[in-house]
C-alpha cells in the first residue's frame, strides 16, 4: 500500500516541484557560471561548466576597472535612506490608523492600495518638475524621496496590520501609569512590532536596492546606482557578457542575503 502512494506522490509531487525550481533557478545558475568564464574562453568555447574553466578575473575587472564600488555605494545610501524615511513615516502613520477612528480613514487606506495599482512611470514627469525646481535632481535625497513614494503606501498598510494586532489595553495602562502617547508608542507597541518592522525594513531595502527607471531617469550621472550601473556596462558595438554577469551576480548580492534573512525572520515568527 505504501509504495504505490510513495511512488504517486514522487510522480504527481515531488518531481513537478523539481522540474519548477530547476526552471525557476536556471537562468541564475547560467549567469554564475557566465561570471565564472574567463572572457577569451567564453568567447571561444562558450560557457564553462566544468570548475577548471573557472576563473574570477571578471570580478577582478569589474571592481578595479569599473567604478562598481562607488555605485555599490550609492545604491546603499538610496536603499538606506529610504529604509529610514519609510519606516519613520509608516510606523506613526501605521499607529494612527490602528489606534484612532477618524473621518476619512477607510478613504486613505484605500488610497494606500490604489497607489499600488499605477505604474511608477507616471510619476517620473511630475517628480523630475518638482525635483528640477527644487535642486534636488541627480541627488541620493531625490532619489531617496522618489523611492520612497513607492514603498511608503504599502509598508502603510503592511505595518497596520501588525499594530493592529496589538490590543489597545497595553497602550492605556502604559498612559495610565504616565506614559504620554508618543512613550507608549516607543516603549510598548515599538517592541512588540520589530519583525513586523524588520520584514517591512527588508521590503523597502530590496524595493529601492532592485529599482532602476527612477534611477535611470532621476540620477545616473552624479549618483549612479547599481541597476544603472549593470546598464552602462552594454556597450555600442559588444557586450562583454562575463564582466556583465559578473555586476549582476555582485549586485544581486545584498537583496539575495536580505530576502534570506527575511525568511528566516518569518520562520522565527511563526514559530513564536
Amino acid at each position: 500500500m505504501n509504495r504505490p502512494s510513495t511512488f504517486r506522490r514522487i510522480l504527481t509531487t515531488d518531481l513537478p516541484v523539481l522540474l519548477i525550481v530547476l526552471f525557476a533557478m536556471g537562468p541564475f545558475v547560467w549567469m554564475v557560471l557566465t561570471s565564472l568564464t574567463p572572457t577569451e574562453a567564453l568567447n571561444a568555447t562558450g560557457v564553462s561548466v566544468s570548475p577548471a574553466g573557472w576563473s574570477l578575473d571578471n570580478y577582478v575587472r569589474l571592481l578595479q576597472q569599473t567604478s562598481f564600488l562607488d555605485n555599490m555605494l550609492d545604491s546603499l545610501i538610496i536603499a538606506c535612506g529610504t529604509v529610514v524615511l519609510g519606516l519613520a513615516v509608516a510606523v506613526t502613520a501605521a499607529y494612527a490608523f490602528s489606534r484612532f477612528r477618524f473621518a476619512g480613514r477607510k478613504l486613505l487606506m484605500l488610497q494606500f492600495l490604489l497607489i499600488n495599482m499605477f505604474p511608477i512611470v507616471l510619476l517620473i514627469l511630475p517628480l523630475f518638475v518638482l525635483m528640477r525646481k527644487a535642486g534636488i535632481l541627480d541627488t541620493h535625497f531625490g532619489l531617496i524621496l522618489a523611492n520612497a513614494t513607492v514603498a511608503i503606501p504599502f509598508a502603510v498598510w503592511m505595518l497596520t496590520s501588525y499594530v493592529g494586532a496589538i490590543p489597545k489595553s497595553l497602550d492605556e495602562a502604559a498612559m495610565i501609569d504616565g506614559c504620554s502617547r508618543l512613550t507608549a508608542l516607543l516603549r510598548v507597541v515599538l517592541p512588540l512590532t520589530i519583525p513586523g518592522i524588520i520584514s517591512t525594513g527588508i521590503y523597502i531595502f530590496i524595493t529601492a536596492w532592485n529599482e532602476y527607471l527612477y534611477a535611470l531617469t532621476l540620477g545616473g550621472r552624479n549618483v549612479r546606482p547599481v541597476t544603472v550601473a549593470i546598464q552602462t556596462l552594454i556597450g555600442e558595438y559588444q557586450i562583454e557578457w562575463g564582466l556583465l554577469a559578473a555586476g549582476a551576480v555582485v549586485g544581486a548580492m545584498p537583496a539575495t542575503i536580505l530576502r534570506r534573512g527575511e525568511g528566516l525572520n518569518r520562520v522565527k515568527e511563526d514559530r513564536q
